[in-house]
Parts: structure tokens; sequence; C-alpha cells
């Protein structure tokens, strides 16, 4: 499922919704408020089935050491029914006993499996939610990032691709991590987490090969050097600079080897 973009690289939108074409070329907006809503709804009906299953085998243990159901009853109705001196043996008190344990068991398991498999349902429809919503909040800053678009001779993608991994989502918002695991804090706004731009541009200050990946001070509005290469032309075969997207991307992996590999 990608982003789709207008023939300037815009993400396109649709009643303010982001527009996504999947894998079977259909196309539709992404509601990133309902996904968020949809991921609650479902963390809290999880946590029902998972408590419902707790209280199901706390109730299970008053019932330790009984069985069979059926025998159980049968049991207790020949206790009720006994006249007054007649002695219930030790036996048959067992018997009860084993009885109702094993119908307790019965019942605490199949509700115990019936939550498990409710549960793994949930589990996998939260999951498929929030990974829509981690490629809309995460992928959706970089396709609109100000700052690819101004200073990055590269496209969003291949930002993406090298840079993505340090950013996580966090209470729904995006929040981005140094090389040594620390959190990037903004440094325009003391004791907050920097937004995007800004932990992109401290992320990109501590990459080695950045003179690579930004647009020299140098350059044209019509984008960035081709690799340092005479005339701004790269080599033959390696794709072009001056072509389709495809074209670019090929010109762009063929000159940054880093990035392809990331």
């Amino acid at each position: 499922m990608k982003l789709k973009l207008d023939d300037n690289g815009n993400v396109v939108l649709q009643n303010g919704q982001p527009v996504y074409v999947h894998d079977d070329g259909k196309e539709a907006p992404f509601d990133a408020a309902a996904a968020v809503t949809k991921i609650s709804a479902l963390n809290r009906e999880a946590q029902g089935h998972r408590e419902a299953k707790e209280a199901a085998e706390a109730r299970a243990k008053l019932f330790e050491g009984i069985e069979d159901a059926d025998a159980a009853i049968k049991a207790l109705e020949t206790v009720k029914n006994l006249k007054e001196g007649d002695l219930v043996t030790a036996g048959k008190v067992e018997e009860i006993k084993a009885a109702a344990k094993r119908a307790a068991e019965e019942q605490v398991a199949a509700a115990a499996k019936a939550a498990a498999e409710r549960e793994k349902t949930l589990q996998g429809d939260l999951e498929k939610l929030q990974g829509q919503l981690h490629g809309e909040l995460i992928g959706g800053s970089f396709s609109r990032s100000k700052l690819i678009s101004e200073k990055f001779a590269i496209p969003g993608d291949l930002v993406q691709a090298r840079f993505g991994q340090a950013f996580k989502i966090e209470e729904g918002k995006v929040v981005a991590y140094d090389q040594a695991g620390n959190k990037i804090f903004s440094r325009a706004r003391p004791g907050e987490v920097a937004d995007f731009d800004e932990a992109l541009e401290a992320l990109v200050d501590q990459y080695p090969y950045k003179d690579q990946i930004l647009k020299s001070s140098g350059a044209n509005g019509g984008g960035a050097p081709h690799g340092g290469h005479p005339g701004g032309k790269p080599p033959a075969g390696k794709g072009n600079f001056g072509g389709n997207k495809d074209d670019r991307l090929q010109a762009i992996r063929s000159q940054f080897p880093d990035l392809a590999q990331s």
C-alpha cells in the first residue's frame, strides 16, 4: 500500500485525507482519526476478553478436585435425599469433588479457548490498523516534509529508506531516536520532543554522507547536483536525473549505494 502522489510529487488528498493505492490497484482515503479510535476500541475489547478469562479461571479454582459434572449432580441429589442419620462415605465425597472439578475445568477450558481465539483475531486487526497508522504518520511525514523538498537532493522515499527506522509512533505522535538510542528533543523548544523536520535535520547532521544527499548551495531550481559528475550527468546506463521517477531513482541508487543498502 503506497501513498498516491500527483505529477509534482505531492500527496493526493480526498476530503482532507491522504489517498492510498492498495496492492490490487484500488484507491481509498485513509482516515487516521478513525484508525486511532478503532485501535482503542480493539484494545478495550481484548482487555475485556482477558479479564473474563482470568475471572473464569479464578472461579474454577473453587471446584478443584471435581471432574465429572453428571456424577457430581447425581451425588448431590443422593446427598439431598439422604434420610436423617445416614452417613456419606469418604469415597462418595471424593467422587462428588472429582465430578465438580472436572465440570468446572471443562467450562473454563472452553471459555479460555474462545477468549484466546477472539484475542488472536483482535490482535491481528489491531496490528493491521497500527501498521496503516504507522505508514500514514511516518510515511506521510516524509512525503509532506518541507525540509526534504527544499534541502534534499533525493526524493522522500529514499530519505525514508535511510532514516525511517529512526522514527517511531508513541501515543499517536511521531518520535525520533538518534544512533545511540536517545530520544531527539527540540533545540528550539527545550524539554519538548523535536518535530519531524527538526528531528530529521538532527539525524542528517550525524550522517557521514550527508553532503551526497543534500542539495549544494549552488544547486539551481531544477534540483540537486548529480553525484559530482562533470557536466551534471550520471554515467551511461545508470539512470537519468532528467528522466521519469524510475530513471531518477536508478541514477540516485547508482551514485549513492549507501542509500540503496539501507
